[in-house]
């Protein structure tokens, strides 16, 4: 079995590996060479923690595993990051545990991949102003991976905690970007993209604060009850998924499916639009959105890529198991 701690994944794999990874396991999943089991996901009762597993099949790559974890929201005071995962890949052919990865690193990296990913399929191509909701660790990774997506000429931010959009702004200052705080009001009628990666479990974006033409990244609903724009907003938007069972039932579209102003049918795997079978944007007015629920083919896909590389470079740990 093939080890690769947390330590040795940012030595390994690239962003751009990784969105390559989840480009083509998300047209696997489209065309139904992949397949994510159902998600487990609860409250623990204990630190006040979410854990669960998320697992798959991809048939093309025979990426074949889970990933376990969650997340302990009082790590932070520990020193230790929030979101806390393992990767574990077993062989399709006979059933062995193939390789236990560190998942953290990798969990940012491919949930920047997804989102990076609807932008280059959905958002307008003259778009320049990026909006970002949320200024948690992960919001970094997004605002990196959606930069190197379209010619952005300038950064907005909103955070409840005003003082975590330093990370955001110093991201904007090595990429020699001008960066503002601003009100939603105000960013949602001047950004041409909107990421939001918060873990709220109320609606922080109206449908009225969004202008015509933006392309929308939902990402941080995952959980059952958690929710970060508005149903109205989905109502007036094409709505794109990673899977759509997954986005219906704790995705950000479970709220619009609810009241009835969406419906399951209406809702695209951003899949067909990289394997050609869906158009996606067909107007420069339409609002498009994204609902980045995370599935598990992701995980799998990165981890295999990090596990092909380790072993390429020489520096996979082996031991009996």
């Amino acid at each position: 079995m093939i080890i690769i701690p947390e330590s040795a994944i940012a030595k390994l794999i690239t962003p751009s590996d990784c969105l390559q990874a989840v480009e083509e396991v998300f047209a696997s999943m489209a065309n139904g060479s992949a397949y994510n089991f159902p998600v487990i996901r609860e409250a623990i009762g204990h630190a006040d923690a979410l854990y669960g597993f998320k697992s798959g099949f991809d048939r093309k790559s025979l990426a074949l595993g889970l990933k376990s974890g969650g997340f302990w929201p009082n790590n932070t005071s520990r020193g230790l990051t929030n979101h806390q995962s393992t990767i574990f890949l077993f062989d399709a052919d006979t059933g062995k545990c193939r390789a236990a990865v560190g998942g953290n690193l990798l969990t940012a990296l491919r949930t920047a991949a997804a989102s990076a990913i609807s932008i280059k399929y959905l958002a307008r191509k003259d778009a320049k102003v990026l909006g970002m909701i949320g200024a948690g660790h992960q919001s970094t990774f997004q605002l990196r991976a959606a930069l190197e997506q379209r010619a952005f000429k300038k950064i907005l931010a909103w955070n409840p905690h005003p003082e975590m959009l330093s990370r955001l702004e110093e991201v904007a200052k090595e990429e020699g970007l001008p960066f503002e705080a601003v009100d939603r009001d105000r960013l949602g009628a001047e950004a041409d993209v909107i990421i939001s990666i918060t873990s709220s479990f109320a609606p922080l974006l109206k449908a009225s604060q969004v202008r015509a033409g933006a392309h929308l990244a939902c990402m941080g609903t995952d959980t059952k009850g958690k929710q970060e724009v508005e149903a109205e907003l989905l109502a007036a938007a094409t709505v794109f998924t990673d899977e759509v069972a997954q986005a219906v039932t704790i995705g950000e579209s479970q709220h619009a499916v609810e009241r009835g102003l969406v419906t399951k049918d209406a809702i695209v795997e951003i899949g067909a639009v990289i394997g050609g079978a869906h158009p996606g944007r067909i107007s420069a007015d339409e609002i498009t959105l994204f609902d980045g629920t995370g599935v598990a083919l992701q995980d799998l896909a990165v981890a295999s890529a990090a596990v092909e590389l380790a072993v390429a470079k020489g520096v996979a740990i082996e031991i009996d198991f």
